[in-house]
This record gives structure tokens, sequence and C-alpha cells, in this order.
């Protein structure tokens, strides 16, 4: 059997309930599309999981700034169809913004202390937006896991928060950074760059592997950051949001430029 599309709140809810009927367990995967081998192994991890995968495609208004990508961010709901279909995906769900918000994009669910700092210093109202569409998401599938990459670790944090804070019994799984042969974190922002800025992107996973070892061995963590940023600006980057150490998280995180492009990766002790 193909894969199913759902468009409305009715089609996914009978989609669903179906599914459920069946005894199937529902796994989800939310997505803004223009999908890569790093979404299918979401994917992937999803149908491990769970008998009934549902992959939502919306590019959401509320997490991008005014100055930021939303109009060239690229959009291919039939090819990243055909790519669903292909990993096995049972339902892909494609709403429009009336769906999601159909009274408009107030929200009370808010980020909470995971969302402050790193991302929030530079995209202040990102994680609100994220909250905000993934609630509204959770309560139209209801699924009983959802899978959210590594890539955006501090988007997991506040989505594991928000999950305990609504008491919501939905198991957030954190899938591996899925990475190109030279280390390069997959990204759909990837295909912004050109090939000079795409030799110079694939120097941020070293520069963070340097700063993690740096760490293990003990140096000083504010002079490694410092080491680190320097690094990405020596090796072509054209500003550094942040490389930062989160002790309770065991993680350096960065953020850096290219050109309009913006580039976020993060590496475990």
């Amino acid at each position: 059997m193909g894969i199913l599309t759902a468009r409305t709140r009715d089609e996914i809810a009978a989609i669903v309930s179906k599914a459920r009927q069946d005894g199937q367990t529902i796994g989800f995967v939310p997505t803004m599309g223009a999908l890569h081998a790093g979404h299918l192994s979401l994917v992937k991890l999803a149908l491990e999981k769970c008998d009934f995968v549902v992959v939502s495609i919306f590019v959401n208004p509320t997490q991008f700034a005014p100055h930021e990508d939303f109009d060239r961010y690229p959009r291919m709901p039939e090819a990243d169809s055909l790519m669903l279909a292909e990993a096995g995906a049972s339902c892909v769900f494609l709403p429009d913004e009336a769906v999601i918000y159909p009274d408009g994009k107030d929200c009370a669910v808010k980020a909470g202390a995971a969302a402050k700092g790193l991302e929030t210093d530079f995209r202040p109202h990102f994680f609100d937006g994220v909250v905000n569409v993934v609630s509204r998401l959770f309560d139209l599938v209801k699924p009983d896991a959802a899978v959210f990459g590594q890539k955006d670790f501090q988007q997991l944090q506040v989505i594991r928060e928000m999950v305990e804070a609504l008491g919501l019994s939905i198991e957030i799984v954190g899938a591996p950074i899925a990475r190109d042969e030279s280390g390069l974190a997959l990204s759909s922002r990837n295909a912004y760059l050109s090939s000079e800025e795409l030799s110079v992107a694939r120097r941020l996973n070293k520069v963070l592997l340097d700063a993690v070892q740096a760490l293990r061995a003990g140096e000083d963590q504010d002079e490694v950051m410092a080491e680190a940023a320097q690094a990405l600006v020596s090796n072509g980057f054209e500003k550094v949001d942040y490389v930062r150490f989160k002790p309770e998280w065991q993680r350096v995180l960065a953020a850096a430029w290219l050109g309009k492009t913006r580039l976020i990766d993060n590496m475990g002790l």
C-alpha cells in the first residue's frame, strides 16, 4: 500500500484513528520539508519504535523572524512525499496555516528554561514558535513517540521540557546527528551554500571535535571556547554567533554564518 496523505484536521484524525483501531502505535516526525538523509534517519528510528509513522511537512512561520529566510526556505512537497514513501513512512501530513492556526498564531504554550541563551540570544522568538507549532501538531497526531534530531540539540531539550510541563504521555526520542563523509551535519540549509562555502562548512565539525578533545584533556573551558570561535573565523566563517559548552548537557554547541546561511552543530563530551 502506498503512503497515505492528509491535509486537513479531519483527514489526519481519521487516518490516526484507523491505525489505533488496528492496534498500531503511532510514531511522529515533524519536519519543515526539503528532506534529506538526516530526516530519513529520523523516519527509520520512528519505524523501529512504532508501527505507524506520520511525517508532517509544514514551514512554520512563527519560528522565523521578519529578517529570516521564511520565503527562501526550500519547498518541494512532491519530492519529499516520494522520499517518505520509499523510506517506509505510513502517512505524510501536509497542513496549511489555516489547519495549524485556525484561531490565529497566539499560543498559551511558551518555551521554558532550556530555551534560555544560545539560540534565543540571536533568535528571541524562535523557541516560542517551535513549542507553539509542535504542541499543536502533537494535539492533531496524538503520537506515542516523536523523533527529533540531536543537531537541534537545544530544541530537543525545549521539546522534552514542554512535554513534561504539559503532562503529555509522548516519548521524545533524540536521533543521532546525520553527517556526510566529511562530518558536516546534514541540513536543508546546506543547499544554499556555494561549493566554496561548503568546503568551509565542513571545517565546523573539526573545530568542535578539537574543542571537545581539549575539554576532555582538562583545558580551561573559557579558553577552549574562545579558541574554537577564533578557529571558525580563521577557517573562513564570516561571523560566529556562539561556541559554548553547556555542562548540564555535556555538550559543545556552535552557530556560525557563511554568507546568508547560518549553520548550527554540536558535539557531546
